[in-house]
């Protein structure tokens, strides 16, 4: 039987990326009304970073499909090998944290230092998390 508590930190995950998707949303279109940008004028990606000057929020929501890929992968392990425990949950939910840490500052004042720690650790955690996996997958 799996432990569902294990999809929780997942939840929390996937809603902190629909709120990065509408803060992105509605900084788009203000900056689209406001300097008059049409939606012809940016057919790439790479024309409409170039079009926008504040692209905090969109580097952010592409931030949520790199690492984190991998911690919902390690969820799934977790999962599926019957290793939800509280350690477990704890890196998971620590993880978490630390990624909303990084993406309120990242969509908010955006202090490159800041940013850089609440990544890095949040990636020690991750990493913590998929070592600790790995560990008890070999002795098992």
């Amino acid at each position: 039987m799996i432990d569902a508590r294990i999809f929780a930190p997942a939840f929390a995950m996937v809603a902190l990326t629909i709120v990065v998707t509408f803060a992105m949303f509605f900084e788009r279109l203000r900056q689209m009304r406001s300097e008059r940008i049409r939606f012809a004028d940016i057919p790439s990606g790479s024309q409409m970073a170039a079009r926008f000057a504040d692209t905090r929020a969109a580097d952010n929501y592409r931030n949520l499909f790199e690492m984190p890929v991998l911690f919902y992968l390690a969820l799934l392990v977790a999962a599926i090998a019957g290793l939800v425990t509280p350690l477990s949950l704890g890196l998971a939910w620590t993880y978490v944290a630390l990624r909303f840490v990084h993406s309120a500052i990242h969509c908010g004042y955006n202090r490159v230092k800041h940013r850089f720690y609440a990544f890095l650790a949040s990636n020690v955690v991750l990493w913590a998390l998929w070592a600790w996996l790995g560990f008890r997958l070999l002795i098992a």
